[in-house]
């Protein structure tokens, strides 16, 4: 919640959209938008049907990374376990499914942390970020194509690879920012 109420005379006005792509993953539209100014512009938006859900798992003095290439940038770094919250399914029970799928390691409690848009001026997408320190390994995981290595890797190392770019997806570099601000970690 911001900490001012807002100034509705800055507020853009969506007037609706036109769609130029539609896919069960995403839409593409372009947004008939007024400016405060009163100008009309046609923004082009990236439309996601799902949130997303991700846990940052806390164990010793240590988190839960996954060690992944993404072939959009052509770049390797750690990702918390995080995905695509399912039709009729909750954020955190997401959260909970997508660490097993990806970890194999299950939390038995998760508390969300934050919510936030990881970049709202093109696309409506939420990251929903929950923290669990009760993790149990039930196994490998049951989905082998998201990581290189599954790792515990210290909380300082966790701020270096921060600090040093090891950790550049949206949802894990905003979550994991959040919760050391927050002092979660």
């Amino acid at each position: 919640m911001p900490d001012t109420p807002p100034d509705e005379a800055s507020r853009w006005i969506d007037r609706g959209d036109t769609e130029l792509y539609d896919c069960p993953w995403l839409r593409l539209v372009t947004t008939d938008v007024e400016l405060p100014d009163g100008t009309r512009i046609d923004h082009h938006v990236v439309r996601l049907p799902n949130p997303a859900a991700g846990t940052i798992m806390v164990r010793e003095g240590a988190v839960l990374l996954l060690w992944r290439h993404r072939f959009i940038t052509d770049t390797w770094g750690y990702e918390l376990p995080a995905g695509a919250v399912d039709q009729g399914e909750s954020p955190d029970d997401a959260a909970r499914r997508e660490a097993v799928e990806e970890s194999g390691w299950r939390p038995r409690t998760v508390e969300r942390i934050c919510s936030f848009h990881p970049a709202n001026g093109v696309l409506d997408q939420v990251f929903h970020i929950y923290v669990s320190h009760d993790a149990e390994h039930i196994g490998p995981p049951s989905d082998v194509n998201e990581a290189a290595r599954i790792e515990w890797v210290p909380v300082e190392q966790v701020r270096h690879h921060i600090l040093s770019g090891g950790i550049s997806d949206g949802l894990s570099f905003g979550g994991l920012n959040f919760a050391f601000t927050a002092g979660v970690l």
